[in-house]
C-alpha cells in the first residue's frame, strides 16, 4: 500500500505537470474557441480595405458632384433671376398697356362724356343763334363762348340740305348717284379743318380759347350762311345773293372777329389771327353759290365719264308722236282684216 501511495503521487505529478503546462504560456494546443475567426485572413481584410477604398473614392466623387451642381445652380439661379426680372418687367408694362387702353376705350365708349357737350336747351340754341348775329361791342376783357356742339352740329346739317336744295333747283345736270356725300364732306370738312386751323393759328398767337370753344363759335357762325344761301338758291338775283353776303355774312363773321380780339392780346397777332379767320368765312360763302355747283358736275363727270346720259325722269304722259305712231299702226292692221 505503501508502494502504491508514491506511485500515485508520481503520476500525479506528472499529470500536474502536464496541467500546468496546458495552463502556460508554452502549450501547443489552441483553444479555437477563444479564436477570431478574421483575424487571421489577409483575403477578408484586402476586400475591406478595397470596399472601404472604393466608398471612400465615391463620396469623394459625389462630394465633387455637388459642387458642380452648386456651381451651375449659381449660375442657373442667376440666369433665372435675371430671366424672371425681365418676366416681371414685360408683365408690368403689358399691364400698363393694357390698363390704358381699356381707360382710353371707355372714354370715347362712354356716352356720358359726350352729354354736356348736347345738354342743351332748344331756348338757348335759338338765343345763341341770335347772337351769333350781333357783334359784340366789349372787346376789352374775354366774352363768353358757348362749351356746346348741338347747335352748330345741326346747323351743319342744315347747310348741308340747303346745298342738296340747290343742286335741285338750279341748272345743273344731275346724275344717277347722290350727292349727299359730297355735300356732307364739304360742309364737315371746313367746319372741323377751319376749326382746327384756327385753333392752331390762335395757339400761336397765344390766344385765348380751346377746340371745343373754336368749333362752337364757327358753327354758330355758319348760321349766316344758311341764311344767305336758303334765300338766294330760290330767287337768283346776284346784287341780292351779294347784300346778303354783305350784310348777313359779315355779321356773323363780325361776331367771330369780335369773340377772337377779345381773347387775343397784341395787334399783330389779332390781326393775322381774325384777319385769316374773317377771309375763309367769307371766302367760303362765295364758294358755295358760285362755285360749288360747277365743282360737283366736274367731280361727277371726272368720275363717271362725261358721255354718261343724265338722269331724268319717265314722263307719265304719251307724247303726240307716240299717239300718231299707234293711231297709223291701228288703220294698218284694220285695213289688213
Amino acid at each position: 500500500m505503501a508502494a502504491a501511495g508514491p506511485a500515485r503521487g508520481a503520476g500525479t505529478a506528472d499529470w500536474g505537470g502536464f496541467e500546468d503546462n496546458m495552463q502556460g504560456g508554452g502549450s501547443a494546443v489552441i483553444d479555437m474557441e477563444n479564436m477570431d475567426d478574421t483575424s487571421g485572413s489577409s483575403f477578408e481584410d484586402m476586400g475591406e480595405m478595397h470596399q472601404r477604398m472604393k466608398e471612400e473614392e465615391e463620396e469623394e466623387a459625389e462630394g465633387e458632384a455637388g459642387a458642380a451642381e452648386e456651381e451651375d445652380g449659381e449660375f442657373l439661379g442667376m440666369k433665372g433671376l435675371r430671366g424672371q426680372l425681365g418676366r416681371q418687367v414685360a408683365d408690368q408694362m403689358w399691364q400698363v398697356g393694357k390698363r390704358q387702353a381699356s381707360r382710353a376705350f371707355s372714354l370715347y365708349a362712354n356716352i356720358d362724356i359726350l352729354r354736356p357737350y348736347f345738354d342743351v336747351e332748344p331756348v338757348q340754341v335759338r338765343a345763341r343763334l341770335l347772337e351769333s348775329m350781333i357783334p359784340v361791342k366789349m372787346i376789352n376783357f374775354p366774352q363768353k363762348i358757348a362749351g356746346e356742339l348741338y347747335g352748330p352740329l345741326m346747323l351743319v346739317f342744315t347747310l348741308v340740305a340747303i346745298l342738296l336744295h340747290g343742286m335741285k333747283t338750279s341748272d345743273t345736270i344731275i346724275r344717277e348717284g347722290t350727292l349727299m356725300g359730297t355735300a356732307i364732306g364739304t360742309c364737315f370738312g371746313y367746319w372741323l379743318g377751319v376749326s382746327s386751323f384756327i385753333y392752331f393759328l390762335a395757339y400761336l398767337c397765344n390766344a385765348q380759347i380751346t377746340m371745343v370753344q373754336m368749333l362752337s363759335l364757327l358753327g354758330y357762325g355758319l348760321f349766316g350762311h344758311c341764311i344767305t344761301l336758303l334765300v338766294t338758291y330760290n330767287i337768283h338775283f346776284h346784287s341780292l345773293f351779294y347784300i346778303f353776303w354783305l350784310v348777313v355774312g359779315g355779321l356773323s363773321t363780325l361776331r367771330m372777329v369780335a369773340v377772337l380780339v377779345s381773347r387775343t392780346v397784341g395787334h399783330t397777332q389779332r390781326l393775322i389771327l381774325c384777319g385769316t379767320l374773317a377771309a375763309l368765312h367769307m371766302l367760303f360763302l362765295l364758294y358755295l353759290h358760285f362755285a360749288y355747283h360747277k365743282v360737283v358736275e366736274g367731280i361727277l363727270d371726272t368720275l363717271e365719264g362725261p358721255n354718261m346720259p343724265p338722269f331724268q325722269r319717265v314722263a307719265r304722259d304719251i307724247p303726240v308722236v307716240s299717239n300718231a305712231v299707234l293711231n297709223t299702226t291701228a288703220k294698218a292692221v284694220a285695213l289688213t282684216l
